[in-house]
């Protein structure tokens, strides 16, 4: 078994360890909604770790100042991501309001805001900012407001996209230079594992992520062949269940002309038998 197959359920990703620290964190955060917080200390961070299998675990949830941040991280086309961030900041209300004392009294129990970030860098062309409404996926249609809403606000964070909010934060920039460079070495005919390689190496040598790129040099490599295999991975499934669901329309659709025929076949039937008692005498 390859080491970058071992390492597919591996516990941390990229852009979880570049944010670990509560400064970077705080950095993003600040360059996400134009503030300029500078006490780290204020930043409490909550992380749910394997909620979900595959890469359906949330990357960052933190609280500041009252508002309770969930950061994701996403490579691929993910159309359920609200549906995922209620889970998630379900998940987290309950962990802090689960057990509370006043849950069923008549006083309000405060809550902290949510704000729920998708930062992508997958290979679909995305605008550099878009909403994502959980109600756009309800089927049922009612009078009033549904009951139920989570809205993403996704950011594409492709090398080129987001100016401003790559301006403002080192380190979200310098991850999307060496995505950048992992690619276009992709691109060139390179191996996954030498495309990473070179692509660290190159970054190191720029002093772009430098100092984690070389603490954890192996690590990282692992984390970013780990996230293409389960990119593949996810790929390979939406083809497979494409090719499933043309199948099973195939065999739909052979049944209707079966079912077609026979009715056919019935109603002409029909059509003789009322020609033939019109052209037969009555009995005297």
């Amino acid at each position: 078994m390859s080491k970058s197959k071992v390492n597919r359920k591996y516990k941390d990703r990229l852009f979880k360890r570049i944010f670990e620290n509560k400064e970077d964190l705080l950095s993003l955060y600040n360059a996400v909604n134009g503030t300029d917080y500078d006490n780290a200390e204020d930043v409490s961070v909550n992380t749910i770790e394997d909620c979900v299998y595959m890469s359906m675990r949330n990357d960052v949830s933190f609280l500041i100042y009252d508002v309770m941040n969930l950061y994701e991280h996403q490579s691929t086309d993910n159309p359920n991501m609200p549906l995922r961030g209620f889970f998630y900041l379900g998940a987290l209300y309950k962990e802090m309001f689960g057990e509370h004392r006043d849950l069923y009294s008549s006083m309000i129990i405060n809550l902290p805001t949510p704000q729920f970030i998708v930062f992508y860098n997958g290979s679909k062309d995305e605008p550099d900012e878009k909403y994502m409404k959980m109600s756009d996926a309800y089927i049922g249609q009612i009078s009033g407001e549904p009951a139920l809403e989570c809205t993403a606000r996704l950011l594409n964070i492709n090398y080129g996209h987001n100016k401003e909010l790559m301006d403002k934060c080192k380190k979200l920039r310098e991850y999307a230079v060496l995505v950048k460079r992992v690619r276009e070495n992709l691109k060139n005919g390179l191996s996954k594992e030498i495309a990473v390689s070179n692509a660290v190496d190159s970054c190191i040598k720029e002093d772009i992520l430098k100092d984690l790129l070389l603490k954890h040099k192996a690590e990282v490599t692992d984390m970013i062949l780990s996230e293409y295999d389960e990119a593949l991975h996810i790929n390979n499934e939406k083809a497979i269940s494409y090719e499933e669901g043309l199948r099973v329309n195939e065999e739909r659709c052979r049944a209707l002309e079966r079912e077609n025929e026979r009715l056919k076949m019935e109603l002409e039937a029909l059509k003789n038998n009322a020609k033939k008692e019109a052209n037969t005498p009555p009995e005297l």
